[in-house]
């Protein structure tokens, strides 16, 4: 690697060079007049409140994780246990082991952070550094085997009869694969995208990142597809079939008051999934979801603002339409206070978590 190739491997230039690396606020602030017209359209600057009447706020910012998972069909997604502050591990282990739950499992805050604070779970003892652990509320959730990922992202009008997928991305891990001679952190450094992550994973693995892998042996790093945690986003919004469609549209129908957001899936593979079958729901956002196919690398950042603004028309157009059907708007004060506790929530996770 010559002197070139270094300096655009430096964390500064990967930012810069590549926009879906870029803050929310740089991405964002050039189409905020579009936000704004809404806003006045709708006459309310939390509109978006409206759009999914049995999820907190919308879903667009604090929501309750549990809350949300217990409108779904117990069916549709895994097995989930919930656990206050401050956690009893005695009580804890003792639910799990009552549960049947087996290993490995997921640990997840109650309230979303970017996928801050999530880890999986191989044994009692990583339970119990879990619990001490956690600064949050959180969950205890069995594991979906199945390898594949995507976000779903859907939307339906209240009162019309079906509702679309407007998009699916496809999700890669980070993960690196061994040669016999290289060491994870060689390996994470070879890949820009992971260079990125590299503080994090220090504080997950730490002397771990100096192992050798053997030729061949694949090793995953991060056990889920967020973005902010180094996952691959690719576009396979092309991929949605009549049957995915329908299906999607039969489980939104039974969550009830959900008609916008993204759903976060495991599947077997793509032909099963796009029979609607061999899947679990792992997330349900609201209204907070971003059409993360967007950020797939061979977008540009003016594809990601036509489709930003597309599902902003399409949030509008939904919470107007509950709106008129009495569902009230959150007032400015509640509004103001969501943004702040949200601040102070990010405040304290980004101190408390990696």
């Amino acid at each position: 690697m010559n002197w070139f190739q270094r300096l655009l491997h430096r964390p500064f230039f990967i930012r810069l060079f590549n926009w879906e690396y870029w803050s929310f606020n740089t991405v964002y602030a050039p189409i905020i007049p579009i936000w704004l017209i809404l806003c006045a359209r709708a006459r309310s600057l939390f509109f978006f409140s409206a759009s999914n009447p049995t999820i907190m706020n919308g879903g667009f910012l604090m929501e309750s994780k549990i809350e949300i998972y217990n409108l779904i069909p117990a069916n549709y997604y895994p097995r989930t246990l919930y656990f206050s502050l401050p956690a009893d591990i005695d009580l804890v282990l003792e639910t799990i082991r009552e549960g049947q739950f087996s290993f490995p499992m997921i640990g997840k805050p109650n309230i979303g952070a970017r996928g801050m604070g999530v880890r999986k779970l191989y044994s009692e003892q990583d339970i119990i550094t879990y619990c001490n652990d956690s600064a949050l509320d959180f969950l205890v959730q069995e594991y979906i085997g199945y390898e594949k990922e995507v976000g779903i992202f859907y939307y339906r009008l209240p009162g019309e009869p079906r509702g679309r997928i407007t998009g699916i991305v496809g999700k890669e891990f980070l993960g690196v694969t061994g040669n016999g001679q290289q060491t994870i952190r060689e390996l994470v450094m070879q890949e820009k995208r992971f260079i990125l992550q590299l503080p994090a994973l220090e504080a997950m693995f730490g002397k771990g990142l100096e192992q050798v892998l053997a030729a061949g042996v694949k090793k995953e790093l991060v056990p889920y597809g967020n973005h902010a945690r180094g996952a691959k986003f690719l576009d396979d919004s092309h991929l949605v079939t009549a049957a995915l469609e329908q299906k999607i549209d039969e489980i939104a129908h039974e969550i009830k008051g959900f008609y916008y957001g993204r759903l976060d899936i495991r599947f077997k593979d793509w032909d099963s999934l796009g029979q609607g079958k061999d899947f679990s729901i792992i997330e349900l956002n609201g209204a907070g979801s971003e059409p993360t196919h967007m950020y797939d690398p061979r977008h540009s950042v003016f594809y990601a603002w036509k489709e930003i603004i597309r599902h902003w028309i399409l949030l509008f157009r939904v919470s107007r339409r509950n709106h008129k059907n009495g569902v009230p708007y959150m007032s400015y004060k509640d509004g103001r206070q969501m943004f702040r506790d949200n601040a102070a929530f990010e405040k304290k996770i980004e101190q408390l978590y990696v």
